[in-house]
């Protein structure tokens, strides 16, 4: 169950951290990667461990916020494997500050790549998908897209647009066989909450039922299961993973 065997899967923020472990994850289960992050040298060192392994993936330097690098990343999927069948949208970044001290510039590089970047990806992606009557767009976004988050008011506004989008997607593909789904990740083991002060860290984790911290692999799991066979008849949804953070 859930393999994704003869798949092609776009993964963008793939060149260190959670995309890392979703690029791992995926081609484990017998998906083609490609590999598409802001620093090239990091997507080629993924890429390259994962060929390393046995694996099909290519590297693409990418900017999510520009639309001739989301296009250009789609012709090259497909010119090296022939086909796209899956975009999990991750590539993302933190501008913290209270709203009060936000500049433009933090809301606008914050909401330029973790919401525009998600549309003009998608928008790309979905073109062979719609052509081929098939595809999984998995876009991740976060809790705090659902209940919010002081500090994060750019962060936040992005997520839980990244969640209108994906139901407003679900809706409009669902006739070419295409799903679209969001995953909320809580709070994961990831570098960005690494950086986090330890005050910060217990808060988060005394809201936890389970006590704990997730995972990047607890993230990717869920994507592997969006992604395959077995989620067919699963589209427009949101999928929380985090430990019983917000319920």
């Amino acid at each position: 169950m859930f393999r994704l065997d003869g798949r092609v899967a776009i993964i963008t923020g793939g060149g260190r951290g959670i995309g890392e472990v979703f690029c791992q994850k995926f081609a484990e289960v017998g998906a083609s990667v490609v590999v598409a992050d802001f620093v090239e040298e990091n997507a080629r060192k993924v890429a390259q461990e994962l060929e390393q392994a046995g694996h099909k993936a290519i590297a693409v330097a990418l900017d999510v916020r520009k639309r001739d690098q989301n296009e250009a990343m789609v012709h090259k999927a497909l010119d090296a494997f022939g086909r796209l069948d899956i975009l999990l949208n991750n590539a993302g970044i933190t501008r913290d500050a209270l709203l009060m001290r936000m500049t433009e510039e933090q809301w606008e590089a914050v909401i330029q790549t973790n919401l525009t970047g998600v549309f003009l990806a998608t928008q790309a992606a979905i073109k062979p998908m719609v052509k081929a009557r098939f595809g999984r767009v998995i876009s991740i976004s976060s809790v705090v897209g659902l209940t919010g988050n002081a500090g994060q008011a750019n962060y936040a506004s992005a997520k839980a647009g990244v969640i209108a989008l994906t139901k407003t997607l679900a809706k409009e593909l669902a006739s070419r066989n295409i799903t679209a789904n969001a995953i909320a990740p809580g709070f994961i083991e990831t570098p960005m909450t690494e950086a986090l002060p330890e005050s910060v860290k217990e808060a988060f984790l005394n809201n936890i039922p389970l006590k704990r911290a997730g995972k990047p692999i607890d993230v990717a799991y869920a994507a592997v299961f969006l992604a395959s066979d077995e989620a067919s008849y699963i589209t427009g949804q949101v999928l929380n993973v985090d430990g019983g953070l917000v319920m």
